[in-house]
C-alpha cells in the first residue's frame, strides 16, 4: 500500500457530545459500535450529578487511492502540528416553530401561524440577540490547551455553551453545556417545542483542522459536532438509529452501496437485539421481546432457528418479517412492529406516519433474510475498542459509533437532530455535513418558513453554519424530554381493554418509559433461602415509571424537568451474580433517583392522557389572545384536566396519581382542540 499522505480527514464525521451538570471529569462518548456501555455508577459522579459526554475527534491520513494510511499525531511520522477550530452556536430562539417535519405531506396541513418564527415579537436587529454565537475557538494539538465558549449571549445574558481542549495525543475533545435552561423574561413553560423567551445550552457547529505533515500544511476534510441532551439509557440503541437512517440516505443518493453479502450475525441479529434490549426501558417491549418473552430473539433455542437459512425455518422467518409494519398494508394500525410513534404522531391519528417503519435498508436485509439469502456466521470481527482495530477500520467505526447511539424517527422533533438530516443536500459526502463558508451571511427566509420554502433549492437544507442542526429542536430540550412517553390517549372511552399505557412509545432507548428499580434488582440478585423464585420473578417483571417523580399537569411537569433533569435515574448495566441462569447475565437497572423524586409511587404518571378540551385556553394563553374578560386560562385548563382525570379514574380504576394529564400541543399538530 502507498504510504504517502495525499489527503487528511477528521473522524468521526459527526461527533456527539451531551450536556451534564457534573463539574467532575467528563467521559468520551462511544467510539465503536461494538463498545459495551459502562457499568454501575459511571454516568453520575459521587454527588449524583450527570457527567458530561465529550465528543473526541481524530485526524487520519489517506493515500491517493483513498486508503487509510494512519492516524496523524503531532510528533509522529512527520506531523508537527494539528490546529483545531470549532464554532458552536445555539439558534433555537431565533428560528422557526416546530410542529411537524416540513418534508412530509402532513407538514402542508399546518395552519399559517404554525410556520412563523419563535419569539416573533422580537423584531429587526434585536433578533440577533436571540442567537448565542460566541464565535470560533482554536487549539493546537501539539500542546495541552483549553478554550471556552463562554462569551455568547441570549438577550444580554451570558450563556456558556462548552469548551474544547487538546491532549498529549493531539486529539480534540469537545464538551457542551451544563444543561441550563431559562426564560429571559421569566415567562412560564406553555408547550413542548416552542416556548417563547426560553433558551438552553445545547449547540452544534463545524469542526475543522489544519495539519502540518512533512513540511506541508493540509486542510482536513471537516467534521461537525452536535451537543445533545443526556442519554438516560447508555448502551440501549433505537431500533432505527441515526446511522441506519443516514446509510439509507446515501444508498438512495448513490454514494454508498448495500452490503453485497448478508450475515445473520452482522446485519439481522443487531436489529432483533434492539427489540429485546428495549425491555430495559419500556414494559411493553419487556413483555413481548424481553427475557423469556414470546419473542425473545436472543434465547439460544430461538436464535438457533433464526440463524438457520434452511427451508426448515423459512416460515418462522417469513412470519417475523410479515409482522413488521408496511404502510400500504397496515395504514394507521398500531399493531405491526415496531411499536414506536412516527413523524406525524397525533393524539387523534390522521396519518400512516402515526408510527414508524424500519429503514428501507433494514427492510431489504430482513426480506432477504426471510428468503434465506444469508449466512449465519459473521463477516466482520467485533471491535469493542476502536484503538485495537486495524487502522483501516477505525474511521468507519468512529463515524458509525457516534450515529448508532442516536435516535432517528420519530422526528417529532427528536433527541439529537431532526428531519433536515435526512436530506442529501445537507452533506458534502457520506456522513460529512456540508459547511457554509466562514463569515458567509446566513440567508434570511422571512417571517415564515413553509414546506415549499424549507425544501427549495435556496432553502435551509444545504450548506450549514454553526447552530443550524439544533435550531430545529425543542426550546428548551427539557420540555420535550419530559413529554417523550408512551401510551398517549386522547379519549377517555378508549381507556379500555384495548388500551396499553406502555405502547406505542417515542424514544425509550434514550428517554426511558419504565425501568427496573435498583431495589428490585437486589431482590432478583439474591438467592432465595427457601428455593422459591416467585418473589424474584415478580421483582424482575416489575417496572417503575421513569418520570414518576414529576408532579402536576403536563406544563407543570415540563417546568419541573428544567431543574430536576439531573435527579432522574440512569439505566446502567449490572451483573447478575447468582449464576443459576434464571435471569440474564447482564441486567440494566435504573440508578436511584435523587430526592425528592425517589419518594414517588412506582406507577405515578403511568397513564398519559391528552386533554384536548384544555387546548383552547393553553394555546390562547401562549399566543396572548385569551380574552381579558374571560376567566384565567390556567383555571380553565386546570378544570378541564381535573374533569378528564376524574373520568379516567372512573373508567379504568387507575389511581389519580397514576394519570398524567394535560394538553400537549405537539400531539395536536392540526389543532383539533380549537
Amino acid at each position: 500500500m502507498d504510504g504517502r499522505i495525499a489527503q487528511v480527514k477528521i473522524h468521526p464525521a459527526i461527533g456527539v457530545a451531551r450536556v451534564g451538570n457534573s463539574v467532575e471529569a467528563p467521559f468520551v462518548g462511544p467510539e465503536s459500535p461494538d463498545q459495551e456501555p459502562a457499568g454501575r455508577g459511571f454516568y453520575k459522579d459521587g454527588s449524583g450529578a450527570i457527567r458530561r459526554q465529550a465528543a473526541r475527534f481524530r485526524v487520519y491520513g489517506y493515500n491517493a487511492a483513498g486508503e487509510v494510511v494512519r492516524e496523524l499525531k503531532p510528533g509522529e511520522a512527520g506531523v508537527t502540528e494539528i490546529e483545531w477550530t470549532v464554532h458552536l452556536a445555539n439558534k433555537k430562539a431565533a428560528w422557526y416553530q416546530f410542529h411537524l417535519p416540513l418534508d412530509i405531506p402532513e407538514g402542508e396541513m399546518l395552519s399559517p401561524g404554525q410556520y412563523t418564527l419563535r419569539n416573533a415579537d422580537v423584531c429587526g436587529a434585536d433578533r440577533k440577540k436571540l442567537v448565542n454565537d460566541p464565535g470560533s475557538r482554536t487549539v493546537r494539538g501539539s500542546m495541552t490547551e483549553t478554550k471556552k465558549f463562554d462569551s455568547g449571549k441570549i438577550m444580554d445574558t451570558l450563556v456558556y455553551l462548552g469548551e474544547i481542549s487538546t491532549r498529549a495525543d493531539g486529539r480534540l475533545v469537545v464538551l457542551g453545556g451544563r444543561g441550563n435552561s431559562a426564560s429571559y423574561n421569566n415567562r412560564p413553560i406553555t408547550g413542548v417545542a416552542n416556548n417563547d423567551t426560553w433558551y438552553d445550552d445545547v449547540s452544534d457547529g463545524p469542526v475543522t483542522a489544519k495539519v502540518r505533515v512533512d513540511g506541508r500544511e493540509m486542510t482536513a476534510g471537516p467534521a461537525w459536532v452536535v451537543v445533545a441532551p443526556p442519554d438516560y439509557a447508555p448502551g440501549v440503541k433505537s431500533i432505527r438509529t441515526l446511522y441506519d437512517l443516514l446509510f439509507d440516505v446515501f444508498v438512495e443518493a448513490g454514494t454508498l452501496a448495500r452490503p453485497q453479502k448478508l450475515s445473520f450475525a452482522d446485519h439481522v441479529e443487531p436489529i432483533l437485539r434492539r427489540f429485546c434490549d428495549l425491555q430495559w426501558v419500556n414494559r411493553g417491549f419487556a413483555t413481548q421481546f424481553g427475557w423469556n418473552g414470546p419473542n425473545f430473539f436472543l434465547s439460544p433455542a430461538l436464535r438457533k432457528r433464526l440463524a438457520d437459512p434452511s427451508e426448515r425455518n423459512r416460515e418462522l422467518r417469513r412470519q417475523m418479517y410479515m409482522a413488521l409494519r408496511d404502510y400500504c398494508r397496515d395504514g394507521k394500525s398500531p399493531l405491526p412492529w415496531p411499536w414506536l410513534y412516527g413523524d406525524a404522531m397525533a393524539s387523534k391519528p390522521k396519518s400512516v406516519r402515526q408510527h414508524i417503519t424500519l429503514s428501507p435498508l433494514q427492510d431489504w436485509m430482513l426480506r432477504r433474510w426471510a428468503d434465506g439469502a444469508f449466512q449465519a456466521a459473521p463477516l466482520r470481527e467485533p471491535r469493542p475498542t476502536v484503538d485495537d482495530a486495524p487502522v483501516a477500520e477505525q474511521p468507519h467505526l468512529l463515524d458509525r459509533a457516534a450515529l448508532e447511539n442516536c435516535a432517528a424517527e420519530a422526528f417529532h422533533p427528536g433527541c439529537e437532530v431532526t428531519w433536515p438530516i435526512r436530506h442529501p443536500t445537507m452533506f458534502a459526502e457520506p456522513f460529512r455535513i456540508l459547511h457554509r463558508a466562514p463569515n458567509t451571511a446566513e440567508p434570511d427566509f422571512g417571517p415564515t418558513l413553509t414546506p415549499q420554502q424549507a425544501v427549495a433549492e435556496d432553502g435551509p437544507l444545504h450548506a450549514q453554519g454553526p447552530g443550524d442542526l439544533t435550531r430545529w429542536m425543542a426550546a428548551p430540550w427539557q420540555a420535550d424530554t419530559a413529554s417523550c412517553r408512551s401510551g398517549y390517549e386522547a379519549l377517555v372511552p378508549d381507556l379500555g381493554a384495548r388500551y396499553s399505557p406502555y405502547l406505542p412509545t417515542f424514544w425509550p432507548a434514550h428517554v426511558p418509559n419504565h425501568v427496573l428499580k435498583a431495589e428490585d434488582f437486589e431482590t432478583v440478585n439474591t438467592p432465595p433461602a427457601d428455593g422459591d423464585d416467585d418473589a424474584r420473578e415478580e421483582a424482575f417483571e416489575r417496572r417503575a415509571t421513569w418520570l414518576r417523580g414529576l408532579n402536576g399537569n403536563t406544563n407543570q411537569q415540563r417546568t419541573q424537568m428544567v431543574t430536576d433533569w439531573p435527579k432522574l435515574g440512569i439505566v446502567e448495566v449490572r451483573d447478575y451474580t447468582v449464576g443459576d441462569g434464571k435471569f440474564p447475565d447482564r441486567v440494566q437497572v435504573e440508578s436511584p433517583p435523587e430526592s425528592p423524586l425517589d419518594q414517588a409511587m412506582d406507577t405515578a404518571n403511568l397513564v398519559n392522557l391528552q386533554v384536548l378540551e384544555a387546548g383552547a385556553p393553553v394555546l390562547a394563553a401562549a399566543a396572548g389572545t385569551w380574552p381579558g374578560d374571560e376567566r384565567d386560562p390556567a383555571t380553565v385548563e386546570a378544570e378541564c384536566v381535573a374533569r378528564a382525570v376524574s373520568q379516567a379514574v372512573e373508567a379504568t380504576g387507575y389511581r389519580e396519581e397514576e394519570i398524567a394529564a394535560g394538553y400537549l400541543e405537539r400531539l395536536d399538530p392540526f389543532h383539533e382542540a380549537l
